[in-house]
């Protein structure tokens, strides 16, 4: 019997896929597992796109910076918040829907990422291997065109999915006490700073990380190289424009 804590505690992410294909049946079983997960108001404003032919595949990859799991895995799910359909509704219905603003937006964004975190885990659940990709909303714009996606809709997260043909080694996680806060938020000293990133910064890839970039630091790796602040400046004023588009930003 599988024991579900180990699988847990076990995870790590799956860049690489075998040519096995996941057929129809089990996506489909992982997709109705995942939409059982929680969401506000029982609204389901999520939808998930995806994306099997592999020229599509192909048009996508540049919009994750050309990422090869976005061509080799079998699926690749883009999740978006949706407001498209339950607005469709309200008007059907003879509702006045006022849902054209940002909070909707995070509503449906917190929603989607639900659902995309409950599929993942059903996919490992089933000894599939998941990637998750941050670029989604770096290149939303990008993706709300190749993608066809509609006015009231905006693409959030995507993950791959497929049959490892890899183990990696697994990631270092902050210790607990680092993230845990009891009964009120405590700041952290610099001695505390210290201690919880000791771990981080002595692995052999960090290491390796601020070697190759001629840097002091671990955390100048990330500020100077892996997520600039021009990046971020850039990316968010694409985002909100996004959003404005898509029609969550008129009030």
């Amino acid at each position: 019997m599988t024991n579900f804590s180990d699988i847990l505690l076990d995870r790590r992410t799956i860049r690489k896929y075998s040519s096995e294909p996941v057929d129809d049946k089990l996506l489909n079983e992982l997709i109705v597992m995942g939409c059982r997960a929680s969401t506000t108001g029982n609204m389901q404003v999520y939808s998930i796109i995806i994306t099997r032919d592999e020229q599509k595949k192909k048009d996508l990859a540049p919009m994750h910076f050309n990422q090869k799991m976005i061509t080799e895995a079998p699926v690749v799910l883009t999740f978006c918040a949706d407001f498209n359909r339950l607005n469709k509704w309200c008007f059907l219905r003879k509702a006045e829907p006022g849902y054209d603003n940002f909070l909707s937006f995070m509503t449906g964004a917190i929603d989607a990422l639900l659902v995309a975190q409950t599929v993942c885990i059903a996919a490992e659940l089933k000894g599939l291997g998941i990637c998750y990709l941050g670029t989604t909303i770096y290149n939303a714009h990008k993706i709300i065109d190749l993608l066809k996606i509609p006015r009231g809709v905006v693409p959030v997260t995507t993950v791959t999915i497929g049959w490892p043909s890899e183990k990696p080694e697994q990631v270092e996680r902050l210790l607990l006490e680092a993230v845990i806060h009891k009964e009120s938020y405590r700041d952290y000293t610099g001695e505390d700073i210290k201690k919880y990133y000791k771990a981080k910064e002595e692995r052999q890839d960090s290491q390796q990380f601020v070697n190759e970039n001629n840097k002091e630091t671990l955390a100048q790796v990330f500020t100077d190289v892996r997520y600039k602040k021009e990046d971020n400046v850039y990316f968010s004023k694409i985002l909100l424009q996004v959003l404005k588009d898509q029609g969550f930003m008129e009030q």
